[in-house]
C-alpha cells in the first residue's frame, strides 16, 4: 500500500482548482460541467448562470440561457432543499438518493402551514394536470391553477407545494421568463432518465462530489449532500480503487486517483484569477472554508451571517476580495473591495478575470 500523501494548504487549494474546474481540464459542454458536478449550487439564476458560464471557454449568457432552453442542464431541488443545477437525464435519481431526506425534514414545516401528505399530493396533481396542458407554466400560473382547484397557498403554502412537487420527481424548474420562475413536468422536460439502484446512486453521487471538490474530507461531502455520515462512508468504500486518501491538517481528505497522480505538477503551477458568483461551488462546496477564506474574511463575504454570500475574486484558489456589479446598456461597473491591498501583478490579474464576466455579458468592463 503506498503511503498516504501529505498535502499543504497551498497544494489543496491549487488542487481544488483544478477539481472545480476553474484551472486545467477543460469542457466543451454545459452538460460536461453539471456531469462533472453533479450537483452545482444555483439558489440565485443569474449567480447558477455564471458558475456555469465561467467553466466554459468563450461561453456568453445566451449560451447558457440555450443550454436551459434545450433541456441540457436544469435547475431544480435534488439536496437540502436547495436549487442546483442539475444533468437533465440525472434528476430522478439524485431525487430518489438525496431529494427525499430534505423532503421528510420538512414534515414539521409543512405540519405548521397545515399541508398534510394528502393534500401535498392534490397540489402535486393539479401542476401535473396543467402542466399537461402547455410546456411550462410561471410561478404565478402555478400558484393560481393551485388556488382554483380549492388548495390555499397564502403565506409559504405555495412555496411547500412547489417545492412538494419537485422533490417527489413531478415538476423541475424551467427557464426564467424574465425574472420570473416557470416550471415544467420531468416527464416531457426531461424525458430520458438514467435509472440507478441505490447504492449505484450513492457510489456515483460520492465519486463525482470529490472528483469536482477534492481534496476534501467526508463532512464536506455530508454538508454538501445531505447525506447522514453512514451513507458518505459507505459512498467513499464503494469507490476504492477511484478515489484515494491524502491527509491535510491531521484528518483524512479523498480526492481521485488521477487527481493524486497530478499533485506534484498542479502544486507548482499559477492559476488564473478568477471572478466567481456569491453562490459558486468553491466556497458553498464545503463544510470547511479555511482554505479559500482567511479567518477574518467570511464576515466580509457573508455579512451578519444572513445566507447571502457575495460574489469572490479567486486567485491561486484563495478568495482575495468582493465584487459587485451593475449591469448598464454598454457595460457593466465592477466594483471590487479587497479583503486587504493587492499588488499590480494580482490587481493586473484582477481585471483580466472581470474582463472576462464582461465578455459573458457582451458588454465593456468599468471598474468603479
Amino acid at each position: 500500500m503506498q503511503p498516504v500523501r501529505e498535502l499543504s494548504e497551498s497544494a489543496v487549494a491549487r488542487a481544488r482548482l483544478h477539481s472545480l474546474l476553474l484551472a486545467g481540464y477543460q469542457p466543451s459542454s454545459f452538460d460536461q460541467i453539471a456531469t462533472w458536478f453533479g450537483a452545482m449550487q444555483a439558489q440565485d439564476a443569474a449567480s447558477g448562470k455564471w458558475s456555469l458560464g465561467v467553466r466554459l471557454a468563450g461561453a456568453q449568457e445566451t449560451d447558457v440561457d440555450e443550454a436551459f432552453e434545450r433541456a441540457e442542464v436544469v435547475r431544480t431541488w435534488p439536496m437540502r432543499g436547495t436549487i442546483h443545477i442539475v444533468p437533465a437525464r440525472d434528476v430522478r435519481w439524485m431525487l430518489e438518493l438525496t431529494g427525499i431526506r430534505a423532503l421528510n425534514a420538512s414534515v414539521a414545516r409543512r405540519r405548521q402551514l397545515g399541508l398534510d401528505v394528502s393534500e401535498a399530493e392534490r397540489g402535486s396533481a393539479v401542476l401535473e394536470a396543467a402542466l399537461r396542458e402547455t410546456d411550462r407554466l410561471t410561478r404565478t400560473d402555478c400558484l393560481a391553477a393551485l388556488q382554483q382547484a380549492g388548495i390555499a397557498t397564502d403565506g409559504q403554502r405555495g412555496y411547500h407545494l412547489l417545492g412538494y412537487a419537485a422533490q417527489t420527481g413531478v415538476i423541475c424548474l424551467g427557464p426564467n421568463q424574465g425574472s420570473e420562475q416557470t416550471f415544467a413536468l420531468i416527464d416531457t422536460w426531461a424525458p430520458s432518465q438514467v435509472r440507478f439502484e441505490r447504492s449505484e446512486a450513492l457510489t456515483e453521487l460520492t465519486f463525482r462530489f470529490f472528483r469536482s471538490h477534492g481534496p476534501a474530507n467526508m463532512r464536506d461531502f455530508a454538508g454538501w449532500s445531505g447525506l447522514t455520515l453512514t451513507d458518505v462512508k459507505a459512498g467513499v468504500a464503494s469507490n476504492v480503487g477511484r478515489l484515494v486518501p491524502g491527509s491535510f491538517r491531521g484528518g483524512e481528505v479523498w480526492l481521485t486517483k488521477e487527481l493524486d497522480e497530478r499533485m506534484d505538477g498542479i502544486g507548482r503551477t499559477r492559476s488564473a484569477a478568477v471572478a466567481l458568483p456569491g453562490f459558486d461551488e468553491f466556497i458553498l462546496g464545503y463544510k470547511d472554508r479555511s482554505v479559500q477564506l482567511g479567518p477574518d474574511d467570511f464576515e466580509q463575504v457573508v455579512p451578519g451571517g444572513n445566507g447571502v454570500f457575495r460574489p469572490t475574486l479567486c486567485i491561486d484558489g484563495r478568495a482575495v476580495g468582493t465584487w459587485t456589479r451593475s449591469i448598464k446598456r454598454t457595460e457593466v461597473v465592477i466594483e471590487f473591495v479587497p479583503f486587504r491591498p493587492l499588488s499590480p501583478q494580482h490587481m493586473a490579474r484582477a481585471s483580466t478575470a472581470f474582463d472576462a464576466f464582461g465578455q459573458y455579458l457582451g458588454r465593456a468592463v468599468r471598474l468603479g
